[in-house]
């Protein structure tokens, strides 16, 4: 209503689907942009497997654990988030030691945790991780 003139019928409809489209938009954001947050890396300590399961000079993704681990040297283990730094989807595969993303083609370097190729910016959260007889554990207290 304009100065005690009632809105009309268009107006009022009009409105509500620009409210509706900007709500969604919203959502759809926060739906894509978890990159950063405490859901990229494991909450706490999480028992991953075999040490031998990664091999040495290459990389080894644990995706329901969102951890991507590698093995730059014989019994030395680096650990990266694997939620990639764009828009927050978890990487699906690793080839060498290149960590890739379905959603955008963003490309990480697993041992370093840099990016190789964008549109991600932000390299890959380092996660901490160790190897106790010949288990890896990653996360915090790890």
């Amino acid at each position: 209503m304009v100065a005690g003139v009632p809105a009309s019928r268009r107006a009022v409809l009009r409105g509500a689907v620009l409210a509706g489209a900007v709500g969604a938009a919203g959502v759809g954001l926060t739906a894509c942009g978890g990159a950063g947050g405490s859901a990229d890396r494991p909450a706490g300590p999480v028992e991953l497997g075999a040490a031998t399961d990664v091999p040495v000079g290459g990389a080894k993704l644990y995706r329901d654990d969102k951890v991507v681990v590698s093995q730059p040297a014989q019994g030395t283990f680096k650990a990266f988030s694997a939620v990639c730094t764009h828009q927050g989807c978890v990487v699906d595969s690793v080839d060498g030691t290149t960590v890739s993303c379905p959603c955008h083609g963003s490309r990480f370097d697993a041992l370093t945790g840099a990016v190789v190729q964008g549109p991600a910016t932000r390299p890959l959260p380092a996660v901490a991780v160790k190897e106790t007889g010949g288990t890896l554990t990653a996360g915090p207290a790890a």
